[in-house]
């Protein structure tokens, strides 16, 4: 996963090389300050003191503008590399098959798409830096150490293992925690979609009450899921704190008798714990850091688990055809799957033919399966067993688009985009000229109406279409179907508001 993930940098390599050089330059930089005011105390010359003086105004200078490179441009490739994910994300969600949207709230998508990106993006940026930068200081200052006195370099090393043994146990558990998070806010998510988008209904049965009920219910399941991811962020970073705590005693203890008995200087013993100092800043670095990593590769993991998520069917050779001819339902079988895994059945052994410039009208009870005919014909749904070909092709040996080129659809459930009126019906067929779009509005008896609106075709129709009845937002899918101008045309219902 870790390589999937260095992957989305390769676009903004030069951004990313950038932004490592001015972190390794800054913690580099850092390292110059302990040994500075060890050699001030050492030579005790003021001309000393002015010109390092003069040297650390300008290493200041130079770290502020490396800095300013760092938040901004680091923060632009995060930003860039979530932007990629997001389109990523969001064209293979164009390509998932019908049965994951109907099993999948559109609240737990949007938590995917928003909230597991950004944390990805921050990750994408902060991680890399920080953890270098962290190195950096870490190795430097040890190194540093090493120069002053071996034996306090030792004492040092020989401590930091047991340091990174704790780090690694309490990770485990602040994974599995911030993961049961991350899963929460998607439900959180998905339960204020459904509410807001249903609020209508809401207000009309003086459900309330009800929606807070259902609210308070996921809500405390987050609040206990992000308690819980915190009791492990809590005693990682209580643990990580005693740590650094004890060193710098450690260091204190060790140095000061060293210093006592005169094996070290006092220059060098200031020196000494500057750099135990600097050690420990890159060590909390890492201890803030790794809520971050959590957060961040948790969001990636779902990420790839959509992103590997197989698209809709397609066959692997295509074939060309122009689907001129009669549609053939030959023996057909279909169930939708239940939450077991299980087929229900709806359609058993159906056979039909449609010929070529007929109109056949379904007539049934509801639940009878004429939407799933509806659906299995654009192949929106695979169908179990049986054929169902036009002009003697399997649906199933052509590609997706060609087939769907061939077919105009008015839903049962007419969806309107928010946008205006005009946006809606030539969607799908933008190349289509305005006299088409106002012919096809008129086939549809909707261009008079239109055409009495303060905004006529430009008016917006309001998320989903709620500014329109429920006949005209029929009235402008028809229109819609009318204008794509297809050989086959479903209506499911198209005309039952």
């Amino acid at each position: 996963m870790l390589k999937k993930f260095a992957g989305y940098y390769k676009p903004h390599l030069k951004l990313f090389v950038l932004d490592m050089l001015c972190a390794f330059t800054v913690a580099v930089l850092n390292l110059v300050y302990p040994r500075v005011a060890g050699k001030i105390i050492e030579v005790k010359d003021m001309n000393y003191v002015l010109i390092f003086s003069g040297v650390l105004l300008g290493v200041f200078a130079l770290k502020a503008g490396l800095n300013y490179i760092i938040t901004y441009w680091g923060h632009v490739v995060g930003v860039r590399i979530q932007g990629d994910m997001r389109a990523e994300l969001f064209a293979h969600l164009q390509k998932l098959p019908f049965s994951y949207y109907d099993e999948t709230k559109v609240g737990s998508i949007m938590s995917r798409l928003v909230n597991d990106l950004f944390e990805v993006s921050e990750l994408a940026h902060h991680g890399p830096e920080d953890v270098f930068n962290s190195f950096i200081s870490i190795v430097g200052a040890l190194i540093m150490l090493c120069t002053i006195n071996g034996w306090l370099a030792l004492i040092v090393l020989c401590y930091i293992p047991f340091m990174l043994f704790f780090a690694i146990k309490a990770r485990g558990r602040m994974n599995k925690a911030f993961e049961e998070s991350r899963k929460k806010v998607a439900e959180i998510n998905a339960e204020i979609e459904s509410s807001v988008s249903g609020v209508r209904i809401t207000k009309a049965y003086n459900a309330e009450n009800t929606e807070e009920k259902k609210f308070d219910v996921v809500n405390g399941r987050f609040k206990k899921a992000r308690a819980e991811s915190y009791r492990a962020m809590g005693m990682f970073q209580g643990g990580m704190s005693a740590f650094n705590d004890f060193l710098y005693l450690l260091a204190l203890v060790s140095g000061g008798l060293l210093f006592y008995f005169d094996v070290v200087t006092g220059a060098d013993f200031t020196a000494y714990i500057l750099y135990i100092t600097m050690l420990l800043t890159p060590l909390r670095t890492l201890v803030t850091l790794f809520e971050q990593i959590q957060d961040g590769m948790t969001g990636f993991k779902r990420f790839c688990e959509l992103m590997d998520m197989p698209s809709e069917y397609q066959p692997e050779r295509p074939v060309e055809t122009d689907l001129d001819g009669d549609i053939v339902f030959d023996d057909v079988t279909f169930g939708y799957k239940n939450r077991q895994g299980e087929d229900t059945a709806v359609l058993k052994g159906i056979s039909f033919t449609v010929k070529k410039g007929e109109t056949v009208a379904l007539v049934g009870s509801s639940g009878g399966g004429k939407t799933t005919i509806c659906h299995l014909l654009p192949r929106f749904y695979l169908r179990d067993g049986g054929v169902i070909s036009i002009g003697g092709t399997d649906i199933n040996d052509v590609s997706s688009e060609t087939l769907r080129d061939k077919i105009a659809v008015v839903a049962q459930d007419v969806f309107l985009f928010a946008g205006s009126i005009r946006d809606n019906i030539m969607y799908g067929s933008p190349d289509k000229s305005e006299a088409e779009m106002i012919l096809a509005a008129k086939r549809a008896n909707i261009h008079d109406y239109v055409m009495g609106l303060p905004g006529g075709y430009e008016t917006e129709v309001g998320e989903r279409g709620v500014k329109l009845s429920g006949g005209q937002k029929q009235r402008i899918s028809i229109a819609r179907a009318f204008l794509k101008d297809a050989p086959i045309i479903l209506l499911d219902e198209a005309t039952a508001s």
